[in-house]
């Protein structure tokens, strides 16, 4: 990529990289003739065959286009990161640094929203400007801003000081895809297709404030060669044929030339020497498990005098007396230490991060407004990996692989549907796992895992399966025979999830303890199962009655729709106790509730026994038994979906069904916190006073 050097804009993708446009830069044209050397020429013929596609596709009519009102927001695709380009069918942009933003245009209005939804037109004045000059009824368009820099390769920097500078005549407008256009919903289209129309309707813009984000057929492995010679941070990669989905999805990757993202700043140290404002910078990740904030380091090189003073100025105001990560440096690391209130990211490129938590080689890139504190974590590519074939079936043999996300699996029969009424299918279960992975891996974390497997789909007999000791599982762990007498399983990981899917496994239900101590439930469950007959406002009612109860005894819990027809109610516990205690108190809490209310509630188990009434079930407490976990699907019509909830969403909820794997990805997406956040830092134990108030000796 190479830069107008009047303008410091960037130009269109070289030619090797825009398949024919332009000059390409000699680390592109070596890597792209190396390529097609090893493959004998391949290139060409796969350059020629896409140009012939492309036109095809400008002169049929877009596949499952519909007629649609514009919405008024839109979440984007977000990509998943990988470690290696996945197998199948695939096409490769360049990742830009900049920022992501979304276009709305609705009768000859034009708003630049950020991925958050902040409405950044006033910040974007001259790129508004061009989107108009297309002439559009109305549409989404979805992209990423960027500046270049001397070099003429994207630099976030440099595009933050535009901002600052209001200048926004130097900022691009990269476009790479169309989710609506003049009345139609294109997201169902095949994104090759949605991309053909984009690359049509961008041949009206005038000047380069507006470009198109060309993709390559060539190999990834050539193409990430040459963006990181170039200094750029990676490629982003779409399956051919996919839709667009406004969530993380496995059908977009993104492979870096170096690890690059987030931390939260959570202080800075005194400047040293010639270096005035502030010396270097600290760092703060999220713990994937507690949602802790913890130290991460520092980084003291990417600054210049300008940046230095401008970031000092947003850091004086958040200083505070204490830290707020939870291991925070001490001896000579925290002399001289100002503490900050978390709420800046700095975007950070690194080496490494050690198994202590802290960066290696890092350099500060910019700071960041666009994601909220509170989100940030370690991002961790997944592993493209195969899975074992000691255990291969005749099936998985001969079914060539289907790609989730990625994790390389041979998904057999991936088109077999598994709930008629909806239609969804293996592969539709398979995707919306690996879609919400970042939500459900937690709750699955080192918990022993029972699976609901239905071969022959909703409709047909299923199995309710502890013992994976037969199941070829990739990536699944085998624990717990000599303390629980017999084996169980952990899914720890996406590889070992979406081979459950393989299996045929729609459930997965947990237990109410972790590995490390089997004995000791860190955690009671009650599961309020009403009678059929009864309305959905008696089940909001009696929810609300036994919080109360639970609030009562101080015992802080957490909310989650069953995917079902009930409420399960969770307790976090300090894991003291033992099974037999904990259930003990559980069954007396239950018994208490329904003494104390005995037309609303049931103790006791079985239809006769909840005519009228729910059951408040605490059986789930014992050693073995197991609840559906947070996030998991149920083999119900729909594919209803167990899903966490705030208490003060308790009140507007129709149904404990009411997200499913289609639809959880807007709640998802909607949400600015974790409903359980603080569940995994909640820790309680049942005193001997609790035990005395609900009758329990």
């Amino acid at each position: 990529m190479v830069s107008d050097q009047a303008s410091g804009r960037i130009r269109p993708p070289p030619k090797r990289l825009r398949r024919g446009r332009g000059r390409a830069p000699q680390c592109a044209e070596r890597a792209h003739h190396r390529a097609e050397k090893a493959q004998g020429g391949a290139g060409q013929t796969r350059r020629q065959g896409s140009r012939q596609a492309r036109q095809a596709h400008t002169r049929k009519k877009l596949e499952n286009a519909r007629p649609s009102a514009l919405p008024e927001s839109l979440k984007p695709e977000l990509a998943t990161l990988v470690d290696s380009p996945p197998e199948g069918d695939w096409r490769y942009e360049i990742k830009f640094d900049g920022y992501r933003i979304l276009a709305r245009v609705e009768d000859a209005k034009v708003q630049l929203f950020t991925r958050n939804g902040n409405d950044w037109t006033h910040k974007l004045p001259r790129q508004a400007e061009a989107i108009a000059s297309l002439g559009l009824t109305s549409a989404w368009l979805d992209g990423e801003v960027v500046v270049a820099n001397e070099h003429g390769v994207p630099d976030f920097q440099a595009l933050q000081n535009a901002f600052e500078q209001a200048r926004s005549g130097n900022i691009v407008y990269y476009l790479f895809d169309l989710p609506f256009l003049n009345g139609m919903d294109l997201r169902e289209v095949p994104v090759e297709q949605r991309r053909g129309a984009l690359a049509k309707l961008l041949e009206r813009s005038e000047g380069d404030l507006l470009k198109y984000s060309a993709d390559f057929a060539e190999t990834p492995e050539a193409l990430l060669n040459s963006a990181c010679d170039m200094h750029m941070e990676g490629l982003i990669g779409k399956r051919v044929g996919s839709a667009y989905q406004s969530r993380r999805s496995g059908d977009w990757i993104k492979l870096k030339c170096k690890r690059r993202q987030e931390f939260v700043i959570v202080g800075y140290t005194e400047p040293k020497g010639s270096r005035s404002k502030f010396g270097a910078l600290l760092l703060g990740l999220h713990d994937d498990d507690s949602g802790e904030l913890r130290y991460a380091g520092k980084v003291g090189t990417g600054f210049n005098q300008a940046t230095l003073a401008t970031i000092f100025a947003q850091l004086t105001p958040l200083e505070v007396k204490k830290p707020a990560v939870v291991n925070p440096p001490t001896g000579f690391e925290a002399k001289g230490v100002h503490w900050l209130k978390p709420a800046l990211l700095a975007e950070v490129a690194f080496a490494e991060i050690t198994q202590e938590g802290s960066v290696r080689q890092a350099v500060f890139h910019g700071l960041r407004n666009d994601k909220p504190a509170k989100s940030i974590t370690e991002e961790r590519p997944a592993l493209a990996v195969k899975p074992k074939t000691a255990r291969k079936t005749k099936a998985m043999t001969k079914t060539p692989p289907e790609k989730n996300g990625s994790t390389t699996l041979r998904l057999t029969h991936p088109q077999r549907v598994i709930d008629p009424g909806s239609g969804a299918t293996k592969r539709d279960l398979a995707d919306y796992y690996m879609g919400v992975s970042d939500w459900i891996l937690p709750q699955l974390l080192n918990r022993p895992v029972a699976l609901v497997r239905a071969p022959d789909g909703i409709g047909g007999e299923l199995f309710f399966q502890k013992n994976a000791e037969h199941l070829a599982i990739p990536g699944i762990e085998i624990i717990g025979k000599e303390e629980t007498g017999q084996p169980v399983m952990l899914i720890n990981n996406i590889e070992a999830l979406v081979g459950a899917v393989q299996m045929n496994t729609i459930e997965l239900h947990t237990w109410n303890a972790v590995s490390k101590n089997l004995q000791k439930p860190d955690r009671f469950i009650l599961d309020l199962d009403p009678d059929p007959a009864l309305p959905w406002k008696s089940m909001i009612e009696a929810t609300q009655l036994t919080l109360t109860v639970l609030d009562e005894l101080g015992l802080k819990s957490f909310l989650k729709t069953s995917g079902g027809k009930g409420i399960h109610i969770v307790v976090p516990l300090t894991p003291k106790a033992d099974w037999d205690a904990v259930k003990s108190f559980s069954h007396a809490v239950v018994k208490h509730i329904a003494n104390l209310l005995p037309d609303r509630f049931s103790a006791v188990s079985g239809p006769k026994n909840r005519v009228g009434r729910i059951f408040i079930d605490y059986l789930r407490n014992g050693l073995g038994a197991t609840t559906i976990c947070a996030y998991a699907a149920r083999s119900r019509e729909g594919l209803p979906v167990s899903v966490p909830i705030f208490k003060d969403e308790l009140k507007d909820l129709k149904g404990a069904n009411q997200w499913t794997v289609r639809n959880l990805h807007e709640r998802l997406g909607e949400l600015d916190a974790d409903p359980w956040a603080d569940l995994p830092g909640t820790r309680q134990t049942i005193t001997a006073q609790m035990r005395k108030r609900i009758g329990l000796k």
